[in-house]
């Protein structure tokens, strides 16, 4: 299957890097200094902090110009507008892996319906210089899906296949039928979480802070409450019901985790992204 993959920050370069390594023919698309350093030296990896860095010969392009069987596109979702552009261009089936609670219509009326796949990433890390910084795969983030889909809920031969690709690469990939629904209940779940991490400093700083934890918890189900259709997955539907004490104590958990470290960036890149995201919730509640 010939790839490409648009955007070469952490998850591009990880994703990227990871098939190639299964035997794909991917194709990494980046500017300016990423591309340079793209070219001469490829993906570099390496594990947490350690010291050992491994180069992955990631072929870099500058342009989406080209027919490609399979388009990833992995940027930030206030970015997406931009990638629209160019993707009018291409040729090649698109999953959009993104922070996205817009729905499918604005994507797919720039490009075609018939292009456009949903997906969301289920891996992190950080960049360090040129260096791609991923954890550890543990058996709870190989239990945790990657979830793809049709925008019209069938699984289809395509999504079969893009699910085998991912899983050729060791990310487990699932079929989801109601990948919009799960797109627009992570983004009711984050935005609130993400505000109050960042208001409050970091994760841990949020965790000791009972009264933004719970201001947190009322802003979630408010989200879920104002959702036109059923969490998804079905497990998100437990915040509306579980008592707080019990809700507070389980996100003091998760804040004192690896797992929030990436909730403590503020980076403009991600706060331009949470921006929108609320935007694109706020839009839910006005429609319901």
């Amino acid at each position: 299957m010939k790839i490409l993959v648009y955007g070469a920050g952490v998850l591009g370069s990880l994703y990227a890097a990871r098939l190639h390594d299964a035997g794909h023919d991917v194709s990494l698309l980046a500017r300016g200094d990423r591309l340079a350093s793209l070219r001469k030296r490829g993906v570099l990896l390496a594990e947490n902090e350690s010291t050992s860095v491994r180069q992955v010969p990631v072929s870099a392009v500058e342009s989406p110009a080209g027919k490609y069987d399979l388009i990833l596109v992995l940027v930030r979702s206030h970015q997406v507008d931009s990638v629209l552009e160019q993707l009018v261009e291409s040729d090649g089936d698109v999953l959009f892996l993104v922070n996205w609670a817009g729905g499918p219509e604005p994507l797919a009326e720039a490009i075609g319906r018939e292009r456009v796949l949903l997906g969301f990433g289920n891996q992190g890390g950080t960049m360090d210089g040129d260096i791609v910084r991923y954890g550890r795969r543990t058996l709870l983030t190989r239990l945790v899906h990657m979830p793809i889909g049709e925008i019209d809920g069938q699984t289809t031969p395509r999504v079969e296949r893009i699910v085998r690709m991912f899983r050729s690469a060791g990310f487990t990939g699932k079929a989801e039928p109601r990948m919009d629904a799960w797109l627009k209940t992570h983004a009711a779940f984050e935005v609130p979480l993400a505000h109050a991490v960042h208001t409050a400093g970091d994760p841990n700083a949020l965790a000791g802070n009972r009264a933004s934890l719970r201001d947190m918890v009322r802003l979630i189900r408010q989200n879920l409450e104002a959702l036109p259709m059923r969490p998804v997955p079905r497990a998100f539907g437990a915040l509306r019901v579980l008592p707080h004490g019990v809700l507070i104590a389980l996100f003091r958990l998760l804040l004192r985790s690896s797992a929030a470290a990436p909730l403590g960036t503020t980076s403009p890149a991600a706060l331009g992204e949470l921006n929108l995201l609320a935007e694109q919730v706020d839009g839910l509640a006005r429609r319901r």
